[in-house]
């Protein structure tokens, strides 16, 4: 059974470090964060390079942080999980060794590490229950970036046991919304569908093909309300167990498609490339944890947040610099 602890902690004037934080889900956080009255430090790749730990010794000491949220991953769809397994376990392993063991050394006072849905086993029941975590091996697709991930939360309990440093692990759903990375090449399968089918509307093509067959299910949580998560076990949350956040709601990806086809206004064929993976069969998360131990429950309902998804890359898409990854 999780346990958590009362104890508030205030965020306003304390020192904050988010790793990863002018990406996807860290700017919509830093943003959070500054409307606490934290003192935050975002983390960019090309000023400090986590995967080396002299770098990431120095921004520690540059720093000086007493809380540290750890965002920066290597993440990408399917594709690119594929292509590329070794990054995908390498970056993410020695991002978290790095930050984890500075954030031991500096003595802060909370670690937030985001993990992944990626974590799962490939046959554990849906919905997913932390409980479950540990009862099989991840989709294979996948599996490097999600033993990644799983490995960190076993530091953290580690480090918790010997050295008394409190942190937390999260598990999020798949993430969409605004400031997303819509690269077809490395993007999840929101982003990647809502660019293909707006390409498609507008170039007035008659059919747009999509990947797999459509059966697998997922649970998509939008942004804000993941990083409104991350806030609430911020200020609520010290347990040792990893807390689900999402909504509860399984879709499949076929439901999603005709969703975004018809938000997009795409009134062509679509065509199931079954050549292609599926990923896991299904994926939704049991998230009766982080309502009970730091109040979160998802606000945004999926059509609305692919509305919003859709508005803000239709106004990016015509801008010089659309398709760069977010």
């Amino acid at each position: 059974m999780a346990s958590g602890s009362p104890r508030l902690m205030e965020l306003n004037q304390k020192r904050i470090l988010v790793t990863g934080g002018s990406g996807f889900l860290g700017s919509h956080l830093t943003s959070l964060l500054d409307a606490e009255g934290a003192q935050t430090t975002v983390v960019r790749s090309r000023d400090h390079d986590l995967t080396e730990q002299e770098a990431t010794r120095e921004l520690f000491a540059e720093a000086n942080p007493e809380i540290v949220v750890h965002l920066a991953a290597d993440v990408g769809g399917i594709g690119a999980n594929a292509a590329e397994p070794g990054r995908f376990f390498y970056g993410n392993m020695v991002m978290g060794l790095n930050v984890i063991e500075e954030s031991r050394r500096h003595r802060v006072e909370k670690v937030v590490q985001i993990g992944s849905a990626c974590e799962y086993p490939s046959g554990a029941r849906v919905p997913l229950h932390e409980d479950d975590l540990w009862d099989g091996y991840p989709e294979e697709t996948n599996a490097p970036y999600g033993v990644a991930k799983k490995a960190l939360l076993v530091m953290l309990q580690g480090y918790r046991r010997q050295y008394g440093l409190i942190g937390i692990h999260l598990v999020p759903a798949n993430l969409y919304g605004p400031r997303d990375n819509f690269d077809l090449e490395t993007s999840h399968v929101i982003p990647a569908l809502i660019r293909k089918f707006v390409e498609a509307r507008d170039a007035g093509a008659n059919r747009v093909d999509v990947w797999g067959t459509g059966v697998a299910s997922r649970e998509f949580l939008y942004v804000g309300d993941a990083a409104r998560a991350v806030l609430l076990a911020t200020k609520h949350y010290d347990g040792p167990e990893p807390v689900n956040i999402g909504t509860g709601q399984e879709i499949t990806i076929r439901e999603v498609v005709t969703l975004i086809a018809k938000l997009t206004g795409f009134e062509g064929e679509i065509c199931w490339d079954s050549s292609r993976p599926d990923g896991q069969l299904r994926r939704s998360l049991e998230t009766s944890r982080a309502r009970e131990l730091f109040g979160f429950e998802a606000d945004v309902p999926l059509e609305e947040g692919l509305r919003q998804t859709i508005a803000w890359w239709e106004e990016r898409a015509s801008s010089p610099v659309s398709g760069r990854p977010i």
